[in-house]
């Protein structure tokens, strides 16, 4: 009943998941491999599929040697694994390139989100019925489920709330409609995050963008 409230709100308005990965067979194959390897923390196999001019930042860093120490891929306790998981696995879209060819942006929340919002201000409930709490404390009293609601979230550094958010994993997020409590953090994504892009040069798909930010 919670959940059918929350989704009834006229305000409320949503991201859901869209994943056009089996347009293209050879992409569906590639990202396969590319999940299973990013599981097992393939670092050769994931420098392999690397373009060499991969964009990584809007600052100038970009390619191969940029991505090595940036990311320091070697290790297995690399942030990139924490980082690139979420947004191999969480579909994407096909764009046209300038040059017409087809580019494969994941995850999906990136490209889907609207553009009459911003994308500074808002984020995205990143699952399905994610729970909703009074307090940030999985025996708090649920407030409501979420599935992929646009949320705002308090996270000024300074705040109590943007201290619990950095400290402990739980952000104070308030959907469109004005359902307000706490949800983890892993479920909260900003559509302006890590999003990585795909192309296929001389018939091999390469990763020619790793990014966060606008």
């Amino acid at each position: 009943m919670l959940l059918l409230a929350a989704a009834g709100c006229a305000q409320e308005r949503f991201v859901k998941p869209v994943d056009e990965a089996n347009l293209n067979a050879s992409f569906l194959v590639f990202r396969t491999k590319l999940i299973a390897a990013t599981e097992r923390r393939d670092a050769a196999y994931i420098l392999s599929i690397l373009d060499p001019k991969i964009d990584l930042s809007f600052g100038g860093d970009a390619g191969v040697a940029d991505f090595k120490r940036m990311w320091k891929i070697n290790s297995k306790n690399s942030e990139f694994w924490k980082e690139f998981l979420p947004v191999i696995k969480n579909g994407g879209t096909f764009w046209k390139g300038e040059k017409g060819e087809r580019v494969f942006y994941a995850p999906y929340s990136f490209d889907s989100f609207p553009q009459d919002l911003d994308a500074f201000m808002y984020f995205v409930i990143f699952g399905s019925n994610v729970n909703l709490r009074e307090s940030p404390n999985t025996n708090a009293k649920i407030v409501a489920q979420l599935s992929y609601n646009i949320v705002e979230v308090e996270s000024d550094p300074d705040s109590e709330a943007g201290k619990i958010r950095n400290e402990r994993g739980w952000s104070k997020v308030k959907t469109l409609g004005g359902l307000t409590g706490w949800v983890k953090n892993e479920f909260v994504r900003s559509p302006i995050d890590y999003r990585a892009g795909f192309e296929k040069k001389r018939g091999v798909w390469k990763m020619v963008a790793f990014i966060a930010g606008d």
